[in-house]
């Protein structure tokens, strides 16, 4: 393979995932782990994407989010759009990071009245721009992939949490495979918070769609909706909606 069709593939991995590991990338190329890491110091020198230990984070993990460098923003707009009708005053909310739920909170109404409860200091900051909603950031390790708040001390305070609505954005979705991700502790958190949480949903642009990751985070049935851009009578979203899940 040719170096520009691994750049190529590399991109591809980091616009839908927001983050790549060396050691998967050395798996699904066929290269070697000096040839992906010189790949990586490359593309991060003409910032490309961010090198850090293990792999590579996208360029839009960083604390403004700039809309220059979110990955499919129109699409991530469309989302959070549709999601706002899911969203009533006097609700609590508990919220994952990423750039779909960023992108969502830029969308809320201005006199919105709620209590949201967040593993994401990023998106607490968004959220604290309202005036009339209280924002409860959960503690706890800080991983510096995901910018988000995890470990024993996180998922011991969901515990005391009992959200109407949980939003999680994802890295891949798929029908029979359900939510997956790469990482365990991230993995474990995302289950304590669909636990904490009366309903839940996840949005996730079309292209996360019909993917599986190795870790399995919570089968279909245990979400209530799923947002995406498309139409919900698209026809890639039909094996979504055999599986129960209301199509947003």
């Amino acid at each position: 393979m040719l170096k520009k069709e691994r750049h190529d593939f590399v991109m591809r991995q980091i616009n839908l995932h927001n983050r790549v590991l060396t050691s998967d990338l050395v798996q699904l190329l066929n290269v070697s782990e000096d040839t992906i890491r010189r790949d990586l110091q490359e593309m991060s020198g003409e910032r490309l994407l961010y090198k850090v230990h293990g792999g590579a984070l996208s360029t839009s993990y960083n604390s403004t989010f700039s809309s220059s460098t979110v990955y499919a923003k129109e699409a991530k707009g469309n989302i959070a759009r549709k999601t706002i009708s899911l969203i009533k005053d006097s609700m609590v909310i508990l919220t994952g990071g990423g750039t779909t739920i960023i992108e969502l909170i830029k969308h809320l109404p201005e006199n919105l009245k709620a209590t949201f409860f967040t593993v994401s200091p990023l998106v607490a900051v968004e959220l604290s721009k309202y005036p009339k909603i209280e924002v409860n950031l959960v503690g706890g390790k800080f991983s510096k992939n995901s910018k988000i708040n995890y470990g024993g001390h996180a998922i011991s305070q969901l515990a005391e949490v009992n959200a109407d609505l949980c939003l999680l954005g994802t890295s891949a979705l798929h029908p029979k495979d359900g939510l997956t991700d790469t990482d365990w502790e991230i993995n474990q958190l995302k289950r304590k918070m669909l636990n904490s949480s009366k309903k839940s949903a996840v949005l996730c642009i079309s292209e996360k769609l019909d993917i599986s990751l190795r870790l399995k985070v919570a089968a279909l049935e245990d979400i209530n909706f799923l947002i995406t851009e498309l139409a919900p009578t698209a026809e890639k979203l039909t094996p979504y909606q055999l599986k129960g899940l209301k199509i947003i």
